[in-house]
């Protein structure tokens, strides 16, 4: 019994009954407490210590429904030291100086966090033209603007315009780039926590969101997942303003959209939505930023998770949307009509919709004559194949179809196995259990050692396995096979899905033998034929099949692809003309 009951402790813990307690009023204490003195005393005692530790909270609760930005600077100072914890925080900089307008001196103060701005701006661009008297400050304070003026019969007419300190500051104080003014404090704070610094000035209901931007940022590199012999070597990076450079910088055409969307209650994660005008269809559009405006989730960290909340059935692992580290392919897809999603803070792009074939093509395929990449695609589809379907058929024909293996070869095999103890299943599980679990180390150990790792697994485990008579050497053969054809599939997430399905194959296959492997095919085709992506079916342009294919798994001439994809509906059908090299002619 007393293991009985560790083991429910350990694995089915029982929550602890939680007790609120609440201490009366003084009032009511007093006066039910009349009698008592020395409980009175104590009650009293502890609930003036209850006030006291929870004072920030009693003025949080007070400012809980404020929204708009106060005309008066001290209660500003007072809301935002609650806000963000000043007391405690210690990269909040509240910085309070005197502005210098027209010979009058007003108070101000500054918000921004230590880190995420450039110092030098916020001191020479900012502090500085606001405190220091200039040329544009330093005039008397009577002096109007002159809007306009006219001369008629010698008489002058001038049309002056009141003194506007918030129009003076913004147009003659801030020699900035980007300056907006806000009325409420969710979008100051929003801005400041991204790296700018708000400007407070008394009397003025709104603040100036300066940008002064000035965090730390990785460099742009080389890809290190997609990795081409010819084409670009750039890749994305996490800061995403560079990332939509870099898009720009491919596609210098004015109907690029990028629209900003903001995700996570608590994050509040800027993802930018892009897509070509003048090509995409605003449908697709439309339910892009739909999916985006409806995730009610308190924080976003990465492209990753993102890519789980906008999949259309979460239940299957096909990947169901293009994830790439590249700017070129990114822009390729754009000027497709598809529609990207970049999300700050992370180094890849969300490509939708996409269908099966995308996942079997490379960025360099675009790069090299249709003959080399049609070669290569080949290639990739028998990977794909081989690394689905290998090891199931394996253990199909040595368990029900011994004679489909030629004789001498069949004599080798049965001589192999015959010192191993364990059954065909039991074997090819543990040792593509063993291969997947020597890829995983080589990826978590340090780069140096992860080479190593590999080695050591497929040399010395692999043969000391054999010398053992734990498993047979055609079976390590197949595995080797297996496992190198996994990584000639240029999509991730696709080799991850065969590296899953693998397992059922190989189940069927021991279970019904080829008949279990037709009968696996079979279900995986029909859920593929399930499967959606924003209303894309996955196996586009086969299924459903149109009659004719603008495009498909294998490229055409370069000079021939004159149709984008039909199942994209966009706007333009064309992306060239029919006669496109017309210097032949």
């Amino acid at each position: 019994m007393k293991i009985v009951d560790t083991f429910k402790k350990i694995f089915f813990p029982i929550e602890e009954p939680s007790h609120d307690f609440s201490l009366p009023a003084n009032d009511d204490s007093s006066s039910s407490l009349g009698t008592n003195k020395s409980s009175a005393t104590q009650s009293n005692s502890n609930f003036s210590n209850r006030n006291t530790t929870n004072a920030s909270n009693i003025i949080s609760d007070e400012f809980s429904d404020v929204k708009e930005i106060f005309p008066s600077i001290d209660v500003n100072i007072e809301y935002i030291k609650v806000k963000y914890n000043l007391l405690i925080n210690s990269d909040i900089v509240l910085r309070e100086f005197l502005l210098t307008a027209r010979n009058k001196q007003y108070r101000a103060f500054l918000l921004f966090i230590d880190g995420m701005t450039d110092m030098d701006l916020v001191n020479n661009y900012v502090l500085k033209p606001l405190m220091l008297k200039n040329n544009a400050n330093s005039f008397d304070g009577n002096q109007n603007q002159v809007v306009s003026e006219a001369v008629t019969n010698n008489i002058t007419v001038r049309k002056v315009k009141k003194f506007n300190i918030k129009e003076y500051i913004l147009n003659c104080l801030l020699p900035q780039n980007n300056v907006m003014t806000q009325k409420e404090f969710k979008e100051i704070f929003s801005s400041v926590n991204s790296g700018n610094c708000a400007l407070f000035i008394d009397t003025l209901d709104i603040a100036f969101d300066i940008d002064v931007k000035g965090f730390k940022t990785r460099s742009i590199n080389k890809p290190e997942n997609e990795v081409v012999l010819r084409g670009p070597q750039e890749a994305f990076v996490e800061n995403l303003r560079t990332n939509t450079s870099l898009i720009r910088r491919i596609i210098n055409n004015e109907n690029l959209i990028m629209e900003n969307i903001k995700v996570g209650k608590v994050s509040k994660t800027i993802c930018s939505v892009c897509y070509m005008r003048n090509i995409a269809n605003d449908d697709l559009v439309a339910e892009v930023k739909y999916r985006l405006n409806n995730i009610d989730i308190d924080y976003l960290v990465s492209s990753g998770q993102l890519e789980q909340l906008l999949e259309d059935n979460t239940k299957y692992s096909l990947p169901q949307i293009i994830s790439t580290e590249r700017p070129d392919k990114t822009s390729t897809y754009l000027l497709e009509g598809r529609v990207v999603v970049l999300v700050n803070g992370s180094p890849y792009a969300l490509i939708v919709p996409a269908v099966f074939v995308d996942f079997l093509e490379s960025s360099e395929d675009n790069n090299i004559k249709f003959q080399f990449a049609n070669l290569l695609k080949v290639i990739r589809i028998a990977s794909f194949l081989i690394t689905l379907l290998l090891p199931g058929i394996y253990v199909a024909i040595t368990s029900f179809h011994l004679e489909f293996i030629p004789t001498e070869l069949l004599f080798a095999i049965v001589a192999s196995r015959a010192s191993v103890p364990f059954s065909i299943i039991f074997e090819i599980i543990i040792m593509e259990l063993s291969f997947e679990l020597i890829r995983e180390a080589g990826l978590r150990v340090p780069s140096p050692i992860g080479p190593t790792i590999g080695i050591i697994g497929a040399l010395i485990i692999g043969q000391s396995a054999v010398e053992a008579g734990i498993v047979s050497p055609i079976l390590i053969i197949i595995v080797a096979i297996t496992g190198i054809t996994s990584f000639a599939i240029p999509d991730y997430y696709l080799a991850f899905h065969c590296r899953i399905w693998r397992f059922m194959y190989i189940i069927f296959g021991y279970l019904a033998g080829l008949l279990g492997i037709a009968f696996a095919s079979f279900i995986h085709i029909l859920i593929a034929t399930k499967v959606q992506s924003f209303g894309v079916s996955y196996l586009e342009p086969y299924i459903p099949s149109k009659g004719h294919l603008s495009s498909g798994l294998f490229n055409k001439p370069i000079w021939k692809r004159e149709k984008r994809e039909d199942f994209l509906d966009t706007k333009k059908k064309d992306k060239q003309e029919h006669i496109s090299m017309k210097w032949r002619f």
